[in-house]
């Protein structure tokens, strides 16, 4: 599977509508749901005894770590296998032995998995500043000000509201310079860019598998900075938490391991490792690039009155001004067309994914007029 095309036809969803809201979810081809179907069939039916099922489950967590650490360039030890983005900035939150004082700071754009868990630090005494942007942009000053005397700084590479990108590594340069740990949300990134943590520095980075990458729901991951790991002790622990499930004393895992905690269906980790195979099969090189045209093309025929992403989209995520943007939602369901309302701002998004088609695009910009 070589080509979108190639991997558009191997999504059974695409068959009867015109899907374009990948930022929330995207559906799966036949194959990764296949490998976790097998995976099922493999773990619930063969591996009973004389097999084994933890050691088939915790061979397939291995391997699963070392597919994601490769597709972010990051070391095995550094990446957790979490359910979902949300699960993954949690766990962090409740690894630092906060203070009451201390200060985390957040921008006005993140979904609510960047904010509810600093909201309720702020019941422990910790201050929690918000950093206002204006369509999608930061404030390199505002934001410096903010982060001077920070413990925490949390924000998205990718805007989930504008589609717009952050400039992560000089925002993680300002954050370290003023002696903040970075926790980067980047689950709309995995699947139409590249990820290399190493390029932006952050000492921790959330995604998941279930957007663009065309995963399961489930499947997050975590990766976090080896020596930062060993500073941050979970608050959830469990037998895959610790180096010995049976030791008279608590010893961590070495690296991000720590932050998985106990038994969890290993079928959605295999969904993850073929979707992630798949995105390599076709390059992601490749898919940004169509991602880019197919959302360019969208944006072009939007009004600018009405278009509050860049006129030149960062990413596959197109924000539209209309009037009563859940009712529009509907509107375009009943015409075929699968996209979201956004609480903020007030608007539609549109996720325009590479296995879209300029037709499809047209036929939404078309029905589009209809709402302004």
């Amino acid at each position: 599977m070589d080509s979108p095309t190639a991997l558009r036809a191997d999504i059974p969803a695409l068959e009867s509508t015109t899907y374009l809201n990948y930022g929330a979810h995207g559906p799966s081809p036949r194959t990764v749901v296949d490998a976790a179907e097998a995976c099922t069939r493999e773990h619930e039916f063969d591996a009973v005894p004389p097999a084994d099922p933890y050691e088939m489950a915790f061979d397939i967590y291995d391997r699963t770590r070392e597919t994601v650490a490769s597709f972010l360039g990051a070391n095995t030890d550094e990446i957790a296998l979490t359910e979902s983005t949300t699960a993954g900035i949690a766990a962090v939150a409740g690894a630092i032995d906060w203070q009451p004082g201390d200060v985390v700071v957040h921008t006005d754009l993140e979904h609510p998995a960047g904010i509810l868990p600093w909201q309720r630090l702020e019941r422990d005494g910790v201050e929690v500043r918000v950093v206002e942007t204006t369509d999608g942009r930061i404030d390199r000053d505002e934001y410096t000000a903010a982060v001077s005397d920070a413990r925490l700084v949390c924000f998205s590479a990718l805007t989930w509201t504008h589609g717009t990108q952050l400039p992560v590594a000089d925002l993680v340069d300002i954050a370290h310079d003023a002696g903040a740990l970075t926790l980067v949300d980047a689950v709309q990134v995995p699947g139409q860019q590249p990820l290399d943590v190493t390029e932006w520095g952050s000492d921790i980075v959330a995604a998941a598998g279930h957007k663009w990458l065309l995963g399961l729901w489930g499947a997050g991951f975590l990766y976090v900075d080896a020596d930062v790991a060993e500073t941050l002790e979970p608050r959830s622990v469990g037998y895959r938490s610790v180096e010995t499930p049976t030791a008279d004393a608590l010893e961590f895992a070495p690296g991000a391991r720590r932050f998985e905690i106990g038994t969890t269906n290993p079928a959605q980790y295999v969904a993850l490792e073929r979707a992630i195979e798949l995105n390599t099969a076709v390059g992601t090189a490749t898919i940004e690039d169509r991602i880019h045209s197919l959302a360019g093309r969208l944006a072009a025929g939007i009004p600018d009155h009405r278009r509050l992403s860049p006129a030149e989209p960062e990413s596959g995520l197109v924000t539209i001004d209309v009037d009563e943007p859940e009712q529009a939602v509907d509107r375009l369901a009943d015409e075929g067309f699968v996209v979201r309302d956004l609480p903020y701002p007030d608007a539609i998004r549109v996720s325009v994914h590479a296995v879209n088609t300029r037709e499809e695009i047209d036929a939404l910009l078309e029905v589009l007029e209809s709402e302004w």
